[in-house]
């Protein structure tokens, strides 16, 4: 096969041979191009160059000029200069938008955290949530939203899984459950066959807990007797006679 007289041949082996060009053109867009990695042809008309580069913070990264050809009886041109990471490079993590890198915890005095506008957790406070109680007491009152079925569903289910739920390590040791003691405070709404606050400062204290939740601190725990010492038979030193020989 020929281009323009020449063959495919002689204008690959051109495009291959153009590394001064390659070179020249990474240098005039600013970088400083290392060693002569490779040529990778990338079709009839056109190869990539690529050079170590030296710079800090780009550890394993390559300088990349594309280098083109019409014609064999036309001059090498380049196309596009490129810095591209290689084998081993160091490089950013994948890109997470931030309404998705938030966790729990995050969030610190005088940050502000919206909620977006179509969270799948809340509804207009006119919508039936599946909560009676809550629809009945926040019709027009304030509130803008309150709690979808989604969102209450994803809160019992995070605080069942949690520090304070049936599954914790506190409550598999422990041997009377929550919803039995006098310091379980319900929920209201939906929720309150299921969770409720503690209110014991040595317990749980302010944390929502499952009703299936417990500890050492329920307030059905009986108090341990008083600890005294040993019995002993007590000793009457008034049985002694007590004799002063006089010199």
């Amino acid at each position: 096969m020929h281009t323009g007289g020449v063959s495919l041949t002689a204008q690959i082996d051109l495009l291959r041979g153009a590394v001064d060009a390659a070179r020249e053109a990474i240098v005039v867009d600013g970088g400083a191009p290392g060693d002569h990695v490779e040529v990778v042809v990338e079709d009839d008309n056109s190869a990539a160059h690529y050079f170590t580069a030296d710079l800090p913070g780009y550890r394993g990264w390559r300088w990349c000029a594309v280098v083109a050809l019409a014609d064999a009886d036309d001059s090498v041109t380049v196309s596009e200069v490129v810095l591209l990471p290689g084998d081993g490079s160091l490089l950013a993590p994948p890109w997470v938008p931030w309404c998705e890198r938030i966790a729990a915890g995050d969030l610190q005095p005088g940050d502000q955290l919206a909620a977006e506008p179509d969270d799948p957790r809340l509804v207009p406070n006119q919508v039936d949530s599946g909560d009676l109680e809550e629809l009945d007491t926040e019709l027009g009152l304030g509130r803008r939203r309150v709690l979808s079925a989604q969102g209450r569903d994803e809160a019992a289910q995070r605080w069942y899984d949690g520090e304070f739920g049936p599954l914790s390590a506190m409550a598999q040791a422990a041997k009377h459950h929550c919803e039995t003691c006098g310091f379980y405070l319900q929920l209201s709404g939906a929720l309150r066959v299921a969770f409720g606050v503690c209110a014991n400062e040595f317990a749980a204290d302010g944390h929502v807990v499952s009703a299936e939740y417990g500890c050492g601190a329920h307030s059905d725990i009986a108090p341990r007797p008083p600890v005294s010492t040993p019995q002993f038979d007590p000793f009457d030193d008034g049985v002694l006679e007590v004799f002063a020989t006089v010199d």
